[in-house]
């Protein structure tokens, strides 16, 4: 497993599997002149990479069953992301995640609240991570404060963990002690 994190670490090894999951389609054709004809479609960052790492790239991601190959009659191979691979695109896209602070406060608190079993203990550490990482404030154990609105992100999380049954997020006017939450998040009343 820790040989399948390693793998994935390189900017340049999550961009294809974040291009093949946007639809690029990459053909491992041996001819030049099919070649030249993907190459004009595809995004300058394919472009920059050697072909041969390209190959080399793709059997490393055949080999972890990040991709499925179809080879279609004309000799072409296309090259799809795998449910795995499509799983790993997600993760990247929840490392890359910001909420977006709006110019003025709403004056509405957003709640997480939780309770995770034990048998999802890792995504339940991992919630309580991603939480704290996009500014979240813990109020309790399972419970976290946050002022602006968060729900297209919280529902990414969720369903990237699979923790759906187990997390809700409740709108709230007032806090009690909410001069400590308005200090620590710089808003002015």
């Amino acid at each position: 497993m820790k040989k399948k994190k390693r793998f994935l670490t390189s900017p340049i090894k999550q961009k294809m599997l974040i291009l093949l999951a946007s639809g690029v389609a990459l053909g491992l054709t041996r001819s030049p002149r099919s070649q030249r004809y993907i190459l004009r479609a595809v995004p300058k960052i394919l472009r920059q990479i050697n072909r041969d790492y390209l190959h080399r790239l793709m059997a490393n991601f055949r080999e972890n069953r990040l991709v499925d190959y179809k080879e279609e009659e004309d000799g072409n191979i296309t090259v799809t992301l795998s449910e795995l691979g499509q799983k790993q695109v997600l993760k990247f896209k929840l490392d890359e995640m910001t909420i977006k602070t709006p110019w003025r406060w709403d004056k509405k608190w957003r709640l997480v609240i939780f309770d995770i079993p034990e048998k999802h203990k890792l995504a339940r550490e991992s919630l309580r991570a991603k939480l704290k990482d996009l500014g979240f404030r813990e109020l309790q154990h399972s419970v976290w404060v946050y002022p602006h609105d968060c729900e297209a992100e919280i529902n990414f999380i969720v369903e990237v963990f699979d923790i759906r049954p187990y997390v809700r997020l409740i709108e709230a006017l007032k806090i009690t002690d909410e001069a400590s939450l308005l200090l620590h998040f710089d808003l002015n009343k």
